[in-house]
């Protein structure tokens, strides 16, 4: 039911946590997969491991692309083209947080404020317009998947930005689903919990995290990166064209307890 052979899908922030995760899971399905990051070293370890399980006949492809540079992004796309012909599903992942090491919101300049938004939101933005002027062109429709957060939902103290930013996320998506609807164009979002990411596994491996967070996660345990590999082969596959506009909350529960 969701052999996804033939399709391409771009995965922004692609090469590690759970912007992989997902990249693996499209190419398990027999998606061909392009990652964007703007480390090489990532982006070459990340590609080693989607060859490793993609399908024969797949292509994988990894670039260095800056989300928050409108440039680079028109030009990924041009090259995401020329080397897989087409698109068919898009997630825009790619995202910065300095949560810990953040100033005080009283404290915070407008150039860190403009700094998490250039990446966080301004990148979505760009990578969500590059996508759907492709598959409007192509005319067979596709799939918008904008990688959001709790913080859209809870507070996230001295991480004000990031937070704006995801929940402008989830609204921009819902508004996609609306507009673009009638190009058979379907937009969600993925608000994820607590994940080991590579970003963030030195903080989740702290005591006093682990204390006050671990306790409110009723399955009790971190997410991990493959928790992530089902639902976007879900909203890849045409299995779910009738489902646009949604959230999907993944997070063992801590949401609602």
């Amino acid at each position: 039911m969701f052999d996804l052979t033939g399709s391409v899908a771009l995965v922004t922030g692609g090469n590690s946590g759970i912007g992989l995760g997902m990249a693996e899971g499209l190419a398990r399905a027999g998606s061909s997969v392009c990652i964007w990051g703007t480390d090489a070293q990532k982006n070459a370890a990340a590609l080693a491991r989607l060859k490793a399980v993609a399908a024969p006949d797949a292509m994988v492809g990894a670039s260095i692309v800056d989300v928050s540079d409108e440039g680079a992004v028109e030009d990924g796309f041009a090259a995401l083209v020329a080397t897989f012909g087409r698109l068919d599903s898009c997630f825009a992942n790619a995202a910065v947080t300095g949560r810990y090491g953040n100033p005080r919101f009283v404290d915070m300049d407008l150039d860190h404020w403009r700094a998490g938004m250039a990446v966080n939101l301004d990148g979505a933005f760009l990578t969500f317009r590059g996508a759907a002027r492709q598959m409007i062109e192509q005319g067979e429709g596709g799939s918008l998947v904008g990688t959001s957060s709790l913080a859209a939902r809870f507070g996230a103290p001295r991480d004000g930005a990031y937070g704006a930013a995801k929940a402008g996320i989830v609204s921009m998506t819902q508004t996609l689903a609306v507009e673009l609807g009638k190009y058979a164009i379907r937009a969600n979002a993925l608000l994820p919990g607590w994940t080991r990411s590579p970003q963030f596994d030195a903080w989740l491996e702290r005591p006093e995290v682990t204390e006050r967070i671990l306790p409110r996660i009723p399955v009790k345990r971190w997410g991990e990166p493959k928790d992530w590999q089902a639902i976007a082969v879900y909203l890849a596959s045409p299995e779910s064209s009738f489902h646009t506009g949604d959230v999907f909350r993944l997070d063992g529960g801590y949401g609602i307890f």
